[in-house]
């Protein structure tokens, strides 16, 4: 499960979720797709039909201070859309 960060929770994953039955994940940005359907397959024990991935590069901010310019970053990121087979149902608000 360590490849899998959280799931998505936003207004367009709920939409897709609804429409098409996919789900969206945070994943590890070094995990490949096969990783992927596997960790989701043993976590919630569902089928998987297709994962989609998409990579986020970091975001860059600077910001002026007395001390000079200051810059930072965050952590790139990696979202992973899971498809599951026709029938299964994933339930991300249930309690463990």
């Amino acid at each position: 499960m360590s490849l899998i960060i959280k799931p998505v929770i936003s207004e367009k994953a709920n939409y897709l979720t609804d429409l098409r039955g996919s789900y969206s994940f945070l994943v590890d940005p070094k995990a490949n797709k096969i990783q992927i359907k596997k960790a989701v397959e043993a976590a919630y024990g569902v089928k998987v039909a297709d994962v989609n991935t998409m990579i986020y590069a970091p975001k860059v901010s600077s910001k002026y201070t007395k001390k000079g310019l200051q810059v930072g970053k965050t952590n790139k990121l990696k979202k992973a859309v899971i498809k599951l087979v026709e029938g299964e149902v994933i339930d991300i608000f249930a309690v463990n």
